[in-house]
């Protein structure tokens, strides 16, 4: 078992570590109350960074869901980042409640990775979208067809976290990173891609397929 597929991302142990030190002191010094509130956080901690595992059933032209969360937006787009063209944009927000292990939605290359500074907005403001701080994936199916997933940190959130690279075969459903306290994705689908997801819809990572490649 490695990172990627342990049951508790490594990451809550920079967190859990220095919590488990404090309760600790406060017990020794009679501070119970105190250390009653630590071991809360303790254990949000944990659960925040649990990695279930998830079961990819569907036909591989169908884009998954690189989140847990909420659909709060869909719409026609003319990207010029990246990628140029006419895409269909669909966000995902993720509050601190949702899993937060990040999955790629469909097989391929990818072709490029691009990360870029910003604001820390509410993630679910149309406005975090252009001004958060960024990492966005391009990944080329086998098809040819191009996908974009971009991860935005949110006003909680203060650090993207990418386990993969450039040139690297992407597997549909893999575990690819995380945005750590309350984010949001978006997977830019090619136009004539058809919506398989309503604004308002419940999506989980790796398992809910949000559209499909004509």
């Amino acid at each position: 078992m490695n990172y990627k597929t342990s049951p508790i991302i490594i990451d809550a142990f920079f967190f859990f570590i220095p919590l488990a030190v404090m309760a600790a002191l406060l017990i020794h010094y009679g501070q119970s109350w105190g250390a009653l509130a630590l071991f809360v956080l303790m254990f949000f901690v944990l659960w925040f960074f649990r990695n279930p595992e998830r079961s990819t059933t569907t036909d591989e032209k169908t884009v998954l869901s690189p989140a847990d969360g909420k659909v709060i937006k869909i719409e026609e787009v003319r990207e010029q980042d990246l990628i140029t063209g006419d895409f269909v944009k669909i966000s995902i927000f993720m509050n601190v409640f949702n899993v937060h292990v990040n999955r790629l939605p469909c097989s391929g290359e990818v072709t490029a990775i691009h990360y870029r500074k910003g604001k820390f907005l509410s993630a679910n403001l149309d406005k975090a979208s252009e001004l958060n701080e960024r990492n966005s994936i391009l990944i080329k199916t086998d098809e040819g067809k191009d996908v974009l997933t971009i991860q935005i940190a949110g006003i909680v959130a203060r650090r993207i976290v990418c386990w993969i690279g450039e040139g690297m075969k992407a597997a549909r459903g893999e575990r690819f990173g995380l945005i750590r306290f309350g984010s949001r994705l978006e997977v830019f689908l090619p136009a004539g891609s058809k919506v398989l997801v309503r604004v308002g819809d419940r999506v989980r990572s790796g398992e809910t397929g949000i559209g499909y490649l004509s």
